[in-house]
């Protein structure tokens, strides 16, 4: 269970949990919540002949909904019951929404004979997989990230009747216990978010030293959020002291023309750059060819950034801020920390990086070996596998 994926620019960090699954040999449908926009990362095109899309509402959805109505009455009565526990209108509507679209998933991986499903996200996407477990009889279980549960959409609930919840940090955990919600510690599963690791890290970090005019990255959407601006206020700094720089900002978003305004004010347009949302393998592409020098994520909010740990993976030294889990992947100094909402501060890790060779290939280092022993995607999915298998048969 998705949210869009395939379709849409999110999501992309799921794409190489599901390619290993099915090397290993799994089978895998892709059921999308909400499945809207166009299929814009190539690596994801290929997931397509895996993916079954529907409608929140269609013809099949209302004929497999009435089918399981008949089929298990006091269980769908009771599952829409619960959806009336939500905290807000807002969240029940969602809930709403998708209660047919999990009436028919419950019909989908009974036939299919599914072992096992597995919601990427603690909102919508896991309130379908709930209705679907409940009235098939499958075991569940949901990867809660940060915003997802920060929304709380019927998280307690959830946490009681999935087999087990993933949370991608310790900041998640922390989340969830400042919300008040408890969860049996063995149904609790603390898993980092897997990236595939490059196999020429050191001809890259090589192609990087030989960079005449360092490009920074900053690869987020742009969204208020992500705290753009204060990067932006930052390179103003660098332009003062005369530090030689460009910016590239891979991201669309509502904040587009606003940013631009802000860069043109302060006469930086020359130095920044605004590329878009990249297709996820021609960001990785920019890695791969040597041409960023350094990654920043100035954000306000954070779960653990993938954006960081795939820039890290290629040897690229990171600057973000103290926030969310990202103290949590950078600790130990394989990365610069800084506090968010602070262009001074901003300026400064990054001016140190670009005069200081040896900091940046330290650092490219250490990072490349923290995603080594932490988040490779194939030791990731081998733990997640090894719970999938403990659920099976475990509910019906």
């Amino acid at each position: 269970m998705s949210s869009s994926l395939p379709y849409g620019p999110g999501e992309a960090q799921v794409v190489p949990e599901i390619e290993v699954l099915t090397k290993q040999g799994h089978e895998v449908i892709i059921v999308p919540a909400y499945p809207r926009g166009s299929v814009l990362h190539d690596d994801a095109k290929a997931l397509m002949e895996s993916t079954i899309t529907q409608p929140l509402l269609s013809l099949n959805i209302v004929k497999a909904a009435i089918v399981e109505s008949l089929r298990a009455p006091t269980k769908v009565l009771r599952i829409l019951g619960w959806l009336f526990q939500s905290r807000s209108l807002m969240i029940l509507l969602k809930n709403l929404a998708i209660y047919l679209k999990g009436l028919w998933l419950a019909r989908l991986a009974r036939r299919w004979k599914a072992d096992h499903i597995h919601a990427t996200w603690a909102a919508v996407a896991a309130t379908m997989a709930l209705i679907a477990s409940e009235v098939s009889g499958i075991p569940w279980s949901f990867t809660a990230r940060r915003f997802d549960i920060l929304e709380n959409n019927l998280l307690s609930l959830k946490m009681v009747h999935a087999s087990f919840m993933r949370l991608i940090s310790q900041d998640g955990l922390k989340m969830v216990k400042e919300l008040g919600l408890e969860m049996p510690d063995h149904r609790v599963l603390i898993l980092h978010v897997g990236v595939y690791l490059p196999t020429h890290f050191g001809a890259l970090r090589d192609q990087q030293e030989e960079v005449n005019v360092p490009i920074i990255l900053c690869p987020a959407g742009l969204r208020p959020v992500k705290g753009h601006k204060y990067l932006i206020e930052a390179f103003a700094i660098l332009r003062e002291r005369g530090v030689k720089l460009e910016l590239w900002l891979a991201g669309q978003g509502k904040l587009r023309r606003e940013l631009q305004k802000q860069i043109e004010a302060l006469e930086l347009s020359h130095r920044i750059d605004f590329l878009g949302q990249l297709p996820h393998l021609e960001l990785l592409d920019l890695y791969n060819q040597g041409k960023i020098a350094i990654v920043v994520l100035p954000s306000l909010h954070e779960g653990i950034p993938v954006s960081l740990i795939e820039a890290m993976a290629h040897g690229i030294p990171v600057v973000s801020t103290i926030v969310g889990g990202t103290p949590e992947l950078l600790e130990g100094g394989v990365g610069l920390l800084v506090p968010p909402k602070d262009p001074m501060a901003l300026a400064n890790a990054i001016e140190c990086l670009v005069k200081d060779p040896e900091l940046r290939k330290q650092l490219g280092e250490a990072g490349r070996k923290r995603v080594e022993d932490s988040f490779a995607v194939e030791s990731i999915m081998a733990e997640l596998v090894r719970r999938f298998e403990a659920c099976v048969g475990s509910k019906a």
